[in-house]
């Protein structure tokens, strides 16, 4: 399955970042006002901490892996998919479904492989949709979970953030009376807990788990699009029936001409 960089997930960081700290810069603030490790450990270091205790240590050694499927995530051809089925129809309706046998090999998509052979081997139909639906079941509650981390990464961090200001302003306190310099410090050292929490929430964790819904939601329609095309195909209906009733599962946008 080919993968390829998602623009829109790299575009939309890259103007969050420019937004958020290009304006930063243009009050007349320096970046490395920004980078106070004390402050940063506890917004990322608290976030992992809590994503680990509320998830697997499996789980979660993988979030970088579910980073990167947000940044390149599979792409799926739905047009090709479609066109392909309709060809498969025209053969077994034209050959009978043992005609796809020889057409098995050339098959990438390792769902579409499989309905095609239970089709070819004689599964009945409802047999075929429980077997498709308990593997698109279980395959959806995975991606859930997955994205589940990012969301709560992203309801934790504000609340680290938020950690690292008290503890920030709480030492301001302590040193009341002392060198303005270091209220100043520590001060500042609060604030900046809070934005890295708020940032990383609403820019990195938040968005990774919409973006992989989203793809959750494509594979979804893919596999769905593959299971109602072998079946269509299994029936013996038309092609041109068959690619009608599939391109009808697609956003009217996409639905194109007959």
């Amino acid at each position: 399955m080919k993968k390829s960089i998602e623009i829109g997930t790299v575009a939309g960081l890259l103007f969050g970042l420019i937004s958020i700290f290009g304006s930063f810069l243009m009050e007349g603030g320096k970046i490395g006002a920004l980078i106070m490790i004390p402050a940063m450990t506890i917004v990322f270091g608290g976030t992992f901490a809590t994503a680990m205790i509320g998830t697997s240590f499996k789980q979660f050694t993988k979030i970088w892996k579910f980073a990167l499927i947000a940044f390149m995530p599979p792409k799926h051809d739905v047009d090709k998919l479609i066109e392909s089925i309709v060809r498969y129809a025209t053969i077994a309706r034209k050959d009978g479904l043992l005609a796809l046998e020889k057409e098995l090999n050339n098959i990438q998509h390792a769902f579409l492989k499989k309905m095609l052979r239970f089709a070819i081997d004689g599964t009945d139909p409802q047999t075929m949709r429980s077997v498709a639906e308990a593997e698109m079941g279980f395959l959806n509650e995975r991606h859930v979970s997955n994205a589940q981390v990012f969301q709560k990464m992203g309801g934790y961090s504000p609340t680290m953030g938020i950690i690292g200001t008290v503890m920030g302003l709480i030492v301001t306190l302590a040193n009341a009376g002392g060198d303005p310099n270091d209220l100043i410090h520590h001060i500042a050292s609060a604030f900046i807990a809070t934005l890295w929490g708020i940032f990383m929430a609403n820019i990195v964790w938040l968005p990774i788990a919409d973006k992989l819904r989203n793809i959750n939601g494509d594979e979804n329609l893919i596999m769905e699009v593959t299971l109602e095309g072998v079946l269509s195909l299994q029936a013996g209906e038309i092609p041109a029936i068959a690619k009608a009733k599939l391109r009808a599962m697609l956003p009217s946008s996409e639905q194109g001409e007959i």
